[in-house]
């Protein structure tokens, strides 16, 4: 489930904090990635990566692909299939469950700042 909240997450932030990168609307839409990164709806990122696939897609598998990668070895496990932050309750090492998904967003954030092109 960590990789899927990811995307909207890494979006957001780079919204938030690349704004030169995004245009008006784009950026008033990242806001509400915020939330939908945390309840696990992925969806959130589809008009980004439609829009710009060639960067969006690769930022946010590898976002997703680090948060995953340190959940599976910080040993976290989840007993809910869904439910995004609402389930922290039932997330074994949930501590460094949620570091690991502060990373992958901040990786994934990352990425996008470096092959998103500055807006005029």
């Amino acid at each position: 489930m960590i990789g899927g909240m990811v995307p909207p997450i890494a979006i957001a932030l780079a919204t938030t904090f690349f704004k030169n990168r995004w245009t008006e609307e784009e950026r008033r839409n990242g806001l509400v990635n915020y939330i939908m990164g945390l309840s696990f709806i992925t969806e959130g990122a589809i008009p980004y990566a439609a829009s710009d696939p060639l960067r969006v897609i690769p930022a946010c598998a590898i976002g997703a692909a680090t948060a995953g990668g340190l959940s599976m070895a910080f040993n976290c496990t989840l007993m809910a299939p869904h439910g995004g932050i609402f389930v922290i309750a039932v997330v074994g090492n949930w501590g460094f469950y949620l570091l690991s998904l502060a990373i992958g967003s901040v990786v994934g954030m990352l990425i996008l700042a470096l092959l998103k092109k500055k807006k005029s």
